[in-house]
Order: structure tokens, then sequence, then C-alpha cells
């Protein structure tokens, strides 16, 4: 299966105009954004849990990105409420549920395969810092190594900010809206942008608050390779 495969070209998904599509497993439903794979894939998704709903045990051979958007994700690490940002690194083992639902952006088969580090931060207690040459938009980080960074950008109303992205770049708006190019972006759209690209962003009239992440399209022939020979 291939969704929004070519990473040379920029791909724009409203998640929040989608319908959702059952998975293999009861009770739990998705938005594909992006994938290359049949279930083990290389993949960007929006990930709904129903009440009671849960997975198997499994092994993230590949490894796992997310961030709980709305309700709580459950496994035998803890309870994860909606602003928790997770990387469990290939290998890692764990079994999902959430008691009351809950719904994610989930990313698969996106990590450097020698990645062994855990992440588990709560981004709505975590501070923020005033871009040093932007006063209208501060920056969370999350997280940084030598291929890619994860931060969230805060935005005021109507702040702009450019981004250069050498190794591409990928949007989620968490809330608020923004505008990128000929694009407006509201709450849950999502913005993927190719290698080399430069990026115009605008906030909307209420602000905005952005999940960014770049450098990491560097990866992805690695990553479909490895998906393919799994």
């Amino acid at each position: 299966m291939k969704i929004a495969a070519d990473f040379s070209q920029r791909a724009v998904v409203h998640s929040q105009l989608q319908e959702w599509v059952a998975s293999p497993m009861a009770g739990v439903y998705r938005k594909p954004l992006d994938r290359v794979g049949a279930e083990v894939a290389r993949a960007t998704t929006i990930v709904r849990y129903e009440p009671g709903s849960e997975f198997s045990e499994h092994i993230h051979t590949g490894g796992e990105e997310f961030i709980v958007l709305e309700g709580i994700f459950e496994d035998e690490h803890g309870q994860f409420p909606a602003g928790s940002y997770i990387r469990n690194p290939p290998q890692s083992r764990h079994q999902p549920s959430s008691k009351g639902g809950c719904t994610m952006l989930v990313k698969l088969w996106q990590f450097d395969a020698n990645d062994r580090t855990h992440v588990r931060l709560q981004m709505n207690k975590m501070g923020k810092t005033q871009l040093h040459d932007n006063n209208q938009v501060a920056v969370t980080p999350l997280y940084l190594d030598d291929i890619e960074e994860v931060s969230i950008l805060h935005f005021q109303a109507n702040a702009t900010y450019s981004l250069e992205a050498k190794g591409g770049a990928e949007l989620l708006v968490l809330e608020g809206s923004a505008q990128e190019s000929t694009d407006t972006l509201n709450k849950h759209s999502w913005l993927r942008t190719p290698i080399g690209s430069n990026l115009q962003v605008k906030a909307g009239e209420q602000g905005a608050t952005i999940w960014v992440k770049t450098g990491h399209l560097t990866q992805v022939e690695e990553q479909i390779a490895r998906v393919t020979n799994a």
C-alpha cells in the first residue's frame, strides 16, 4: 500500500475531514496520512481507540513515535493523557490499550536503526522559550539528535515564522490554525514538505500550536528498505 509515498512532493491532509477506517484490531480505527507497506509499514497515521479497546502485546521492530491528541492512552509503562509525546525505539515492546478511548498521531518505522532512546514527555507541562529572532513565536524542544529535531512551536495571533527544512519537515497543527503557502491548516491538519524546502508559516487570528519535526526525511529510503526486509 502506498499513500503520499512520493517524498519529493509536498503532502497535505486535513485529517478532521477524513473518514475513519477500521484496523485489524476491534475498536481501533485509523486515518492514514502517509504509508509505504501493508500492515508492516513506514506509516504516519491518526489512530482512534474506542473505550475499552486494546492491541495485543507486540514488538516495534522499527520503532514507534506518537502524540496523544485526545483522551488517555495506556500500556504497562503507565497512563499517557492528551499532550503526551512518546518515542518507543526499535525493538521496544508494549501492550497498548485505552479504557476511556483516545486519539493519537502515530509514526511507525521512522527511527534510525540504532536508536534505543526512550522518550516520555508531558508537553502540556513543559515550558517554552521565546525565539531569539522572533518575539511572537516560542518553542518547546522535545527531541534532538544528529538526524532530526522535534519541537512544539507556539504562535501568537497572526505571527509569522520562516523554517528552512534542509532535511524535510512535517507539521501537525495541535491548536488554532495557520497558513503555509496556499494551504490553510486547521486543527489536526498535517503537512509534509520535501528535503530542501523553505516554509513560511503564518498563524491565524487565534494563534497556533504546531508540532514540528525536521531532518528525518533524509532517512526515508533506508527506512523503507528495512520495512521491505522485515
